[in-house]
């Protein structure tokens, strides 16, 4: 029974290929842009893994978004076991989402407000929100869209200059801005609900914060062999918050993901974004002796296993 990755970036595939092929995991892979497949039938049996990116668009893969949808939720309604299958994806293309089910579930997120329309309902949205903020795309990725704004003159004064970078999915967020005690963001990556590692991010120069090899520019590259990573293994992240992530992860069927929080000033963690279709960084990796991808092909074999044993699927 074979393994069917889902995915659109090829970029990001090489890290995964090479552990599913030391697992000895048989696999094959759908490349998810222009296609099409047939509703009134089957799908293959098997076990799906859902690789698809909420910044598909930023490659020009405009449809892919839309297309996995739709894929996810026929091979859902044909009882085909999909990691990370459709209500984690709903998560991971929308933060309005993610953040209202993270405040279910009583984990701390900044203060947010979703806006639809151009300019002037951005800067009437702005009027009375708390300073200083951040815009994001709702659905974005890789940390595009964000920008700080310390003032409303100031957020209102690019609106109307045109600094301002549409959102794919028509929906901009404004976020109450969290001043970190240092200048870095934790990621924590789960897999099965289980911690694989944490590491820490360096912001000093943004937020566009990738960790994979692929999202590099050759100045970062470069850096990275000269052993200036923006990327830092963390082993002090507090238990309880931990404790709490895995069981947000089991609650909303997240089988993969890295949580994002940010601790200001009185030690106070603030969780803000879920990225189900996560990369790991390699030079903290191999520093350290760990591979998140290995316990991804874990799972797929897993699951694997437990699909064979199972009854037939209609």
């Amino acid at each position: 029974m074979h393994a069917h990755i889902i995915y659109e970036n090829d970029d990001w595939m090489p890290p995964l290929r090479a552990a599913l092929d030391r697992a000895d995991v048989p696999y094959d892979e759908a490349v998810i842009h222009e296609g099409h497949f047939d509703v009134t039938e089957a799908p293959p049996e098997g076990v799906f893994l859902n690789r698809m990116s909420a910044s598909s668009h930023t490659r020009g893969h405009t449809a892919s978004v839309e297309h996995t949808r739709q894929l996810l939720a026929w091979l859902e309604r044909h009882g085909r076991r999909v990691i990370n299958g459709l209500h984690a994806f709903e998560l991971e293309i929308s933060k309005v989402q993610q953040h209202a089910a993270l405040e279910q579930a009583g984990i701390r997120t900044p203060a947010t407000r979703a806006i639809a329309g151009g300019p002037e309902a951005l800067v009437a949205a702005a009027q009375d929100f708390p300073t200083p903020f951040i815009t994001k795309h709702n659905r974005g990725g890789k940390g595009l869209g964000v920008q700080l704004f310390r003032t409303v003159e100031a957020f209102e004064a690019a609106v109307k200059a045109g600094d301002w970078t549409p959102p794919p999915a028509h929906i901009t967020l404004l976020q109450q801005y969290i001043e970190a005690a240092e200048p870095f963001i934790t990621r924590c990556e789960f897999v099965d609900g289980t911690l694989q590692y944490a590491i820490t991010s360096d912001t000093s120069d943004g937020f566009e914060l990738c960790p994979a090899e692929a999202c590099r520019s050759e100045e970062e590259r470069h850096a990275i062999d000269g052993d200036a990573s923006l990327f830092a293994l963390r082993e002090d992240v507090p238990a309880a918050l931990i404790d709490r992530y895995a069981r947000f992860l089991r609650r909303e069927q997240i089988d993969i993901a890295g949580i994002e929080f940010i601790e200001d000033a009185e030690g106070r963690c603030w969780t803000y974004d879920i990225n189900s279709t996560t990369n790991y960084a390699p030079e903290v990796e191999e520093k350290h002796g760990l591979s998140g991808m290995a316990a991804v092909a874990d799972l797929l074999q897993r699951e694997r296993e437990r699909a064979a044993t199972a009854p037939a699927s209609a």
